[in-house]
């Protein structure tokens, strides 16, 4: 039995390589027991701000088993974004790196869906479901669980050997596998992202106040944003990279090799002035396929205006 786990175990993080993950571990489902009353002291002091649906299935947010029933693990995923490309204008309004190619969604979703079938391929029937960022699963805490880093200060999952500016994404599946052990703390002392918040968002180390972060507030907010971000944005027109560009473990962060997330030239080129400028038009044709769309081009727009305030 132990053998057959761990020929599994082997096979899916060989098949998850050659489909160009950064990184694949694997933690036994169940209640997550230490997140439980973070989350719920979290909701209740309304750091979720405007984000309602953080409300929704507490339960299934917190036990895989309930989100896919007979699921016995919980395999994560990381596939890298990390770019050195660089909008050309430096006083244009900025997007964050991840959002610079075709939307992580359905490019994740296909490699999730590929994945599976050649698991069953490889294993039999496999019963399970795939999720990129989309359903009621504590993502960082499942990769911490399954070794792929730890949360760091920022509340991001970081790595000693890539940093930060990865997507995670799970499998949860009914297939008892071999476990992988979490790793240490390894954030020390500093407090760089901390230090780097613009608007506070970090309210304290592994503390963050969502209602209080650029990216909330160029993303999730639906409505007008509020005062309190006004000479705050640092340029920020769509989500903010601030707290893990500044993290010193980003230094091991590489290019990825993923076709998918190479940003359009006439993105990057776009100036200050063609920003200001930017109908709905060239909005369709320069996010066609982008994360950007989940803005909508009058969210932008808006984003746009206030960074002119």
């Amino acid at each position: 039995m132990l053998e057959q786990k761990a020929k599994y175990s082997k096979i899916i993080k060989e098949k998850a390589k050659g489909l160009g993950f950064l990184s694949c571990g694997i933690a036994k489902a169940g209640f997550l027991q230490e997140e439980a009353p973070k989350l719920e002291q979290w909701l209740q002091e309304g750091r979720h701000g405007k984000m309602a649906y953080m409300e929704n299935h507490f339960d299934k947010r917190l036990n895989p088993t309930v989100l896919v029933p007979g699921a016995k693990s919980v395999v994560s995923l990381l596939l890298n974004y990390h770019t050195e490309e660089k909008q050309s204008d430096p006083e244009a309004p900025k997007i964050s790196t991840y959002a610079y190619g075709q939307d992580y969604h359905t490019v994740i979703k296909e490699k999730l869906t590929q994945l599976m079938f050649h698991l069953r391929e490889e294993i039999g029937e496999i019963d399970g479901r795939v999720f990129v960022d989309s359903a009621p699963v504590m993502d960082k805490a499942w990769a911490r669980k399954a070794g792929l880093g730890w949360v760091g200060k920022n509340t991001n999952l970081i790595s000693k050997q890539i940093g930060s500016f990865f997507f995670i994404a799970e499998l949860i599946i009914d297939l008892d596998l071999e476990y992988d052990l979490p790793v240490a703390d390894h954030c020390g002392s500093c407090t760089a992202c901390l230090d780097a918040c613009p608007t506070d968002a970090l309210t304290a180390p592994y503390q963050i106040d969502g209602s209080k972060c650029i990216s909330y507030a160029t993303i999730e907010l639906k409505e007008a944003i509020p005062d309190t971000f006004k000479d705050k944005m640092e340029g920020w027109a769509f989500g903010c990279d601030i707290c893990q560009t500044v993290c010193p473990w980003n230094r091991f962060a590489t290019p990825h090799q993923e076709t998918a997330f190479i940003p359009k030239k006439e993105l990057l080129d776009l100036t200050l002035k063609e920003w200001h400028e930017l109908t709905e038009e060239t909005f369709k044709r320069v996010f066609q396929k982008s994360a950007v769309k989940r803005a909508k081009f009058t969210g932008l727009e808006r984003n746009i205006k206030f960074l002119s305030f």
